[in-house]
């Protein structure tokens, strides 16, 4: 047909006729939740798209809501659901790093977290992006990595044109970013979408033609907006289009075609920097393994088991001997918890809605508590018992020895994200509700309540707390230290001296209060000071660093986890930096120093290893 068109044409001077148009929406950060308009913004949104008949779908890049909660994801599909058109939708780093379900619900409501579709001659991919659960750059979740290599692999020996979606760019502000574009390299890569910043943009990604969208909030305007995408005869435009208003004149425009990138010479792009391995070679795994999900909760070891959990929604316990696997444990949901271990039992909770206990050797199950709403916090034991927090507004203490209630809290505000802290007559925990709990260890009845009376972003939920004599120790996201009287709740001093985001942690002998600053830094604060004055600190030159990974000191070694999956190691009798090793791209969590400077370290993106230094650096 192509060939007879073209005879036509030269015979007779007739054109042939243009191709049928692609037409649908691009709309992005919808942020259901805050501000109070934005649910507003997206119904209007919805009746302008159904008002237009020539649109053929709509794609929805992220952040759908602002904190992830149920109720907003309720309200974005009560929403949605009153499209007139086939629409397609994955969640970004809004809609899953304050997930009090766990990254579980975006699947329930919508039923899907990604996409592939074909229209016309052109594939359709997409997939979401996080931080899952915890504060990071984006990253996309290793199951979706290994399900877009699944979706290349259909495409192999086709040269069916693609079109890419992500929420994030795919850049370095996306810790994974040349996973994907490796990936998409091995097909008819045309266009890549997202959203994220707000704006339309014109982007790159490595020759890719990338496109940034505009929020549909309305922010200081009447009306929000979002973008018309046309695409016919190999060339895409992007118009912004304000619901009720009009349509403007298009903004962007690519031509469509065929990059062949195998077939390019090779470019010297962006990749993560490893150098320091080189810089610190006598630091080396001793083994080292690559999960096939995320790992997005720390590692812990006793009597030669490491134990960790995955998104998979697995407990996985390997040999801290050399790696191997001695028992795999399958929850109902993906897994963001720490385990807890005494002797023989390891105690950890699942976003299925249950506390499981289990036998440290065999991997059986001994007991359960199902609670009925998911679980992203993690337990603590004390004096046989076990006290976690969870996501319906509660915090309970279990039996170690069976898992029955001892009692419940119910007056939590918000969900409870990280590890609780114990003394003797009480425990203590924060929650994304700006605040932070007493509870009387034996009754569970409320001591006192702290709050910093800023806006849930900014609450005492990721960082673990440290407790030193009477004084309890926290950082917030508003880069705040304080001090709290653990018998009245009175805060003794407060200090945004250090520009700290959420990590910290404390010296073996407690004297020291280890504060891991946003900018290349870690400060020490006498645990007796007067006003928060640091004593002195180690210059890392990590960089900007956002991860709320806790510091931990064992024999006089300062392990510092960070965002882009390096290690630093502080000596704390020098003050100086000792080492450090970069072990992926991704989100180092909570490690687990072992005797020998040996440590169990994982990543955001599945990898597990035992690290060792050569006696020759001390």
């Amino acid at each position: 047909m192509k060939y007879l068109a073209l005879l036509l044409v030269s015979l007779f001077g007739l054109k042939p006729a243009p191709a049928q148009p692609i037409r649908f929406a691009f709309v992005t950060d919808t942020h259901v939740g805050a501000p109070a308009t934005a649910a507003e913004d997206l119904q209007r949104t919805v009746n302008d798209i159904n008002a237009q008949t020539d649109l053929d779908f709509a794609v929805f890049t992220g952040d759908v809501t602002d904190f992830g909660s149920d109720e907003e994801f309720r309200i974005a599909k009560q929403i949605l659901d009153g499209l007139n058109k086939k629409w397609y939708i994955f969640p970004g780093n809004h809609d899953t790093k304050w997930s009090e379900n766990g990254c579980n619900s975006f699947r329930k409501v919508f039923g899907a977290e990604r996409f592939a579709f074909t229209v016309g001659k052109y594939r359709f991919i997409g997939c979401g992006s996080g931080p899952n659960m915890r504060m990071s750059p984006g990253l996309v979740a290793r199951e979706d990595v290994l399900w877009l290599r699944s979706e290349v692999g259909k495409l192999k020996g086709s040269d069916q044109p693609v079109i890419f979606m992500n929420h994030y760019p795919l850049d370095e502000s996306l810790e994974n970013w040349y996973l994907l574009i490796d990936e998409l390299k091995k097909t008819n890569i045309q266009a890549a979408f997202c959203g994220h910043g707000h704006a339309n943009r014109e982007l790159n990604f490595e020759g890719i033609p990338g496109t940034m969208g505009r929020s549909n909030l309305r922010a200081k305007d009447q009306v929000g907006g979002y973008n018309i995408v046309t695409m016919q005869n190999d060339t895409m435009t992007f118009a912004e289009r304000n619901p009720g208003v009009g349509t403007k004149a298009a903004w962007r425009t690519i031509v469509l075609e065929n990059h062949h990138f195998s077939q390019q010479p090779a470019k010297a792009y962006p990749r993560p920097d490893y150098s320091m391995n080189e810089q610190y070679a006598t630091v080396k795994p001793v083994w080292a393994k690559q999960d096939s999900s995320d790992i997005g909760a720390g590692i812990v070891e006793s009597d030669g088991f490491c134990i960790y959990p995955n998104t998979g929604g697995q407990i996985v316990a390997l040999s801290t001997a050399n790696g191997a696997v001695r028992w795999r444990f399958a929850t109902g949901g993906k897994v963001y918890s720490t385990p807890e271990v005494r002797k023989n039992r390891v105690v950890v909770a699942s976003t299925d809605g249950t506390v499981y206990c289990l036998d440290k050797r065999s991997g059986t199950l001994l007991w359960k508590q199902e609670t009925g709403q998911p679980i992203v916090a993690s337990p603590v034991i004390d004096r046989n018992t076990v006290f976690i927090g969870s996501s319906e507004g509660k915090f309970r203490a279990l039996s170690l020895a069976d898992g029955s209630v001892r009692w419940t809290f119910t007056g939590v505000k918000g969900f409870v994200e990280s590890v609780p802290v114990v003394d003797k007559k009480r425990v203590y925990f924060g929650s994304w509700g700006s605040s932070l709990y007493a509870l009387d260890r034996k009754t569970g009845d409320s001591v006192w309540r702290w709050t910093n009376g800023k806006m849930r972003n900014f609450s005492p939920a990721a960082c673990v707390p440290v407790l030193v004599k009477n004084r309890l120790f926290i950082q917030t996201p508003d880069r705040t230290v304080t001090a709290i009287d653990a018998e009245t709740g009175k805060e003794i001093w407060k200090t945004n001296q250090h520009k700290g985001f959420e990590s910290m942690g404390v010296s073996e002998d407690r004297s020291l209060i280890y504060v891991k600053c946003m900018q290349d830094s870690v400060w020490a604060i006498p645990s007796n000071s007067a006003n928060g004055q640091g004593a002195w600190f180690v210059n890392c030159r990590y960089g900007y660093e956002i991860s709320p990974g806790p510091l931990t000191e064992r024999d006089g070694l300062i392990y510092v986890p960070t965002d882009e999956g390096a290690l630093y190691v502080i000596d704390r009798r020098n003050r100086k930096l000792l080492w450090s090793h970069k072990l992926s791209n991704a989100m180092l969590n909570r490690v687990w120093p072992l005797k020998n400077r040996r440590v169990l370290v994982t990543t955001m993106d599945g990898k597990v290893a035992l690290l060792t230094a050569d006696r020759v650096l001390f």
